[in-house]
Parts: C-alpha cells; sequence; structure tokens
C-alpha cells in the first residue's frame, strides 16, 4: 500500500487497519503507524478509490505527524468516517469525524482524554424506525481513568453531525474485580438490528511481573446491548450462568505472558489478541479469537482460539480452530454467513522460522476443511526490527455483501515467493533481483514492514 512516491521510507508500519465504505465499496481507508512524509502537523491515513487497486495518503489526523494505535469505520449511510487513535504529540484518546476523508480538510475532535489504550472503531447508521439515519459509532477502549475496571466502550447515539463530543460517553464493560486493569484489547461488533456485542480480557489474577513482562491469569468475557448501548450502564444483557455476573465468561484463567518491551514470538511482542464478529443475517451467531498460552508459565506457545454462539453470546462452543505460536485474529462475516479468519502464524524453527499470513473461510464452522489462502510468507528476522510492535498487536478484516476486505503488516522483501497468490507493489522494486528501489527507480532501498491490503470475493 505504500505508494510509489514514498518508495525510499523504510519506516516499520504496523498495526494496520480498514474501513469500506457499504454504500461504495469502491471507497476504502485504511491506517497503520506512518508519518507524514512532510513531517508535517497532521498525521496520514491511507485512502482508495478504485477498490483498493491503488493508494494514497491524506493527512487529515490531527496531532501529527505519525500515528499510534489508531482505527477506522464508515457509517452504513451517509459516507462518514470515523476514527479512534492516541495522539502522537500527547497520546490522548481522540475520537474524530470527517465527511470526507478523501478531501484534505482535517478531521474534527470529539473527543480528546488522557490515559487510554487501543481504540476500537466500529459504526453503523440506523436503517428505519426511531433514529432513522443516525450514525451510532462505538469505540473500545482500556480506560485508565477507570481502574480497576478499565474495559470501556465510548459510544454516540448520534455522531455523524453534532457538534463535539456528539454524544459520546464511555460505558464501563468490566463489573468484576481485576488485578488492577483489564488487558489492552477491547473489540467491538454491531448488528444493524441494534445488537451491539463487545469484547476483553478480564486480568483476575498476576502470577510474575518484571519490567519485560507481566504473566497473569485471564478471563475472555463477551458483554452485550440491545438497543444500541443507549442505557446507563449499557451492555447488560448477558449475564455469567457461573457468577450470574455480567458478561458471559468465554474461558477463565487462561495464561497470558504479557510481554510490552521483548518479542519472544518471532521478533514480535505478544499478549493483545483478540476478536469478535456477528453474523450480518442473524445477531443470534457471533464469534470470538484470542490467544493465550496453553502451556502456562512452564509452556512456549501462544495458541489462538476460536469459538461461536448461537444464542446471541449466552452459550459458547468448544475450539473450533486452534493454531499454534499465532497472533493478531481478525473475523468477519459476510452475507452468506462465510466466516473469514485471517491471522499471522510462525512457522518452523530457528534461522529458517517464518511469519505466514493466513485467510481462511468457513461455511460449516471448520467441520470441513475450510478455503485456506496463504497471502504472504517471510523470514521473521528479515527485516530486524525497530522497536515495538513488529507487525502489530492487531490486523482487520471486514466485509461488505458477500466480500472480503482484509489488511495486515509484513516484510516487503521484494521475493516473488513470499507471496504465493501473487501481489502489486505500489512501490519501486526490482523482483528479479529481490531489491526495492528509490523513487529514482535506480537507488536500493533496504527492506522494511509495510501495510498489505487484500480483497477476496466469492465470484
Amino acid at each position: 500500500m505504500i505508494p510509489r512516491s514514498l518508495s525510499g521510507e523504510t519506516a516499520q508500519d504496523a498495526e494496520p487497519n480498514i474501513a469500506v465504505n457499504p454504500e461504495n465499496p469502491q471507497q476504502m481507508v485504511a491506517t497503520a503507524f506512518t508519518r507524514d512524509p512532510f513531517n508535517g502537523p497532521m498525521a496520514p491515513v491511507f485512502v482508495s478509490a478504485d477498490g483498493g487497486l491503488t493508494w494514497s495518503l491524506r493527512s487529515i489526523v490531527p496531532g501529527g505527524p505519525g500515528t499510534r494505535d489508531i482505527s477506522v469505520g464508515f457509517g452504513t449511510r451517509g459516507g462518514s468516517l470515523y476514527a479512534g487513535i492516541l495522539n502522537f504529540s500527547n497520546t490522548n484518546l481522540n475520537v474524530l469525524r470527517t465527511s470526507n476523508p478523501f478531501a484534505p480538510t482535517p478531521m474534527t475532535k470529539l473527543v480528546d482524554r488522557p490515559d487510554e489504550d487501543q481504540p476500537w472503531v466500529s459504526a453503523a447508521t440506523v436503517a428505519g424506525g426511531p433514529g432513522a439515519g443516525q450514525d451510532r459509532v462505538f469505540v473500545g477502549h482500556n480506560d485508565f481513568n477507570a481502574q480497576p475496571r478499565t474495559a470501556s466502550v465510548e459510544s454516540s447515539p448520534n455522531a455523524r453531525t453534532a457538534p463535539a463530543p456528539a454524544g459520546f460517553t464511555p460505558k464501563r464493560l468490566e463489573r468484576r474485580q481485576t488485578v488492577g486493569q483489564d488487558g489492552p484489547p477491547v473489540r467491538t461488533a454491531v448488528h444493524p438490528d441494534g445488537t451491539v456485542y463487545a469484547a476483553f480480557h478480564r486480568w483476575s489474577q498476576v502470577v510474575a511481573s518484571t519490567t519485560t513482562f507481566t504473566d497473569a491469569l485471564m478471563d475472555i468475557v463477551v458483554v452485550r446491548d440491545d438497543n444500541w448501548a443507549q442505557g446507563n450502564p449499557g451492555f447488560s444483557a448477558l449475564n455469567d450462568l457461573g457468577d450470574t455476573q455480567p458478561g458471559v465468561r468465554v474461558a477463565i484463567d487462561r495464561f497470558v505472558h504479557f510481554t510490552a518491551s521483548v518479542g519472544p514470538l518471532g521478533q514480535e511482542r505478544i499478549g493483545a489478541d483478540l476478536a469478535v464478529a456477528v453474523d450480518p443475517a442473524s445477531s443470534t451467531n457471533v464469534w470470538i479469537a484470542w490467544c493465550d498460552r496453553v502451556g502456562g508459565s512452564a509452556g512456549t506457545d501462544w495458541t489462538l482460539h476460536v469459538r461461536r454462539s448461537t444464542d446471541r453470546g449466552q452459550t459458547w462452543s468448544g475450539d473450533l480452530r486452534t493454531a499454534v505460536n499465532a497472533k493478531n485474529p481478525a473475523l468477519a462475516v459476510n452475507s452468506d454467513g462465510t466466516v473469514g479468519l485471517l491471522f499471522q502464524q510462525l512457522v518452523g524453527t530457528g534461522s529458517a522460522a517464518r511469519w505466514v499470513t493466513q485467510l481462511e473461510l468457513t461455511n460449516n464452522a471448520w467441520q470441513g476443511a475450510p478455503t485456506s489462502m496463504m497471502l504472504h510468507t517471510a523470514l521473521f528476522s528479515d527485516p530486524p526490527r525497530i522497536g515495538l510492535p513488529f507487525l502489530g498487536d492487531y490486523i482487520r478484516l471486514v466485509t461488505v455483501d458477500r466480500d472480503f476486505y482484509g489488511v495486515f503488516s509484513g516484510s516487503n522483501h521484494p521475493d516473488p515467493a513470499n507471496f504465493p497468490l501473487g501481489v502489486t507493489y505500489q512501490r519501486n522494486a526490482n523482483w528479479a533481483s529481490h531489491t526495492l528501489l528509490n523513487t529514482d527507480n535506480a537507488s536500493p532501498v533496504r527492506t522494511s514492514i509495510d501495510p498489505m491490503f487484500v480483497r477476496y470475493s466469492p465470484e
């Protein structure tokens, strides 16, 4: 996705995110840890107006020149784009809005608050009845202003036109005791009927802690609201059958080896993997994915798990899919009910280990072999990391009708063998010599981490 005009860049463009305009799927906005090429006062987003064939930058995010955690979402109708970001200049949580992300006009700041982490945006437009035409926006975030119950969702019942703060208020998801905070990821999934799901890591016990890692026990918790999260406190529709508290514990006392400043898995840190998705055809069907260390404190694995509920999140299946040494699960369900799982897995051992990014599609909950596509593979050591995150703590997969749209980050080493299904680079590269080239299309450029876009259409 790096444009040709930036062929000389060598940044670690990790943690990508994407939004597709449901009214016009040719229009897309994506994000990553990317700096404004002119070091200006606004940070950039990637935009495409041709269905992802070409991408360019629009520096419209306040607090530049770079981006920290950032995610984006379009309303279902009207074309407004919403973003949640940790402001590059002061790390405050900002919730942003623009009616036209393709214009050079800066996004409007709706929320500005310190001590937050990892905002995650979902949005939907009310189709009919009361509130028809209103954009309902939900930003999952880990709010340290609410310690020890930090898992929260910032929500607005009508975000499109109202002046700041446009009705945004925090909803506290966590109702149980924690060790002082919940885990970083808080993920949301919205159904057109007004059902809103959210999932988070409840940290229940610290097993060990140093300056480089925290070993903890966590519960994977899902909450639900049946009316666009407009009630107070909201997200109270699910009670756990075990302790009767709000929020169903999908898994209990899972071991997490949280590594904020070291990279124990192929140069990457671990500990904050989570995804949730709802079937657009029926809000009764919801899916969740997370990662944990099955071997506990003595283990070395980092295992991905996928489960589903067919009764609106009250009860859950056992593991339908697992993958060892995997991270960054992203889930989405298309209009046919096909489930997509996009994830990254460290395959092999020693110096030959490789990061492999895969897209799997199933219409029978992995009861038969899924459609599996290897999108990208690269040596874990190329390029050498520059700080953390390396690939990032998340990637994203979304759907419009039957089509799947995803983003992930990985090594941009230009070797056809790294892209089994083929690839198109915008930036200059010599594929015969496996060399990246600068804007002069001659001078070599070192390998780095780039955001990459994929679309899958059943046709």
